[in-house]
């Protein structure tokens, strides 16, 4: 029998628990959040866009199969003509301007996960990049499920972070959250114990990189 996503999660399970369950995640439930923490975490969260609009493009180039060119092309549409606009809209909610947000500096969180990103995809190969990846895309999709199961986690107008678990719980993100796992799936089914070894490395790094973002926005840190 071959490997799962799941396998991965498995084989890094305290990193894991570490970075869905972590206090920014926590706060964001219920409530207690500070706003600056958020703001600093939505600016930075604009420049991880960025670069995973550049992570998909370099999918793209990565891509033996039509398949799976057309999947980074969908990604990368996505990203610039959808969730970037949405995002830039949310931080103007939250007292964000567009130039704000043009003369931002990356954080060394940002820095350290999204070229650890590139950089694997560039080394690497497309599973490689998507296993890099995946805590981000599947992640929040479980972040958001957590919350919800979360007796602490206020909903509606009693949290002003409502909207943000919205996004991540929509049939929209979690279509595209299980996509993602069933693709990783077919990938990892013929994976060799020694090639899931080295996979699991990437996926455990990229876990422990969400941390430091997740902790880079409690803290405010540059």
């Amino acid at each position: 029998m071959g490997y799962r996503f799941t396998d991965l999660i498995d084989a890094c399970k305290p990193e894991w628990r570490a970075y869905i369950e972590h206090d920014f995640v926590r706060q964001l439930g219920a409530a207690t959040l500070g706003d600056a923490s958020f703001r600093h975490y939505l600016k930075q969260d604009y420049l991880f866009l960025i670069h995973f609009a550049r992570a998909y493009a370099l999918a793209a180039y990565k891509s033996s199969t039509l398949a799976d060119l057309r999947q980074a092309h969908e990604g990368l549409k996505a990203i610039l003509d959808v969730e970037l606009d949405l995002h830039v809209g949310f931080c103007r909610e939250w007292g964000i301007n567009e130039d704000d947000l043009a003369g931002l500096p990356e954080s060394r969180a940002t820095l350290a996960y999204t070229r650890f990103v590139l950089d694997t995809g560039n080394r690497g190969d497309l599973l490689d990049l998507h296993v890099a990846l995946a805590p981000c895309l599947i992640g929040y999709g479980e972040i958001a499920n957590w919350l919800n199961a979360h007796p602490a986690t206020l909903r509606g107008e009693a949290n002003p972070y409502d909207a943000w678990i919205a996004m991540y719980e929509s049939d929209e993100f979690q279509g595209a959250m299980h996509a993602e796992m069933e693709w990783h799936d077919t990938r990892l089914a013929d994976a060799t114990p020694a090639r899931f070894e080295a996979l699991t490395r990437i996926f455990r790094d990229a876990t422990r990189l969400e941390i430091d973002f997740w902790q880079m926005g409690l803290d405010q840190a540059d």
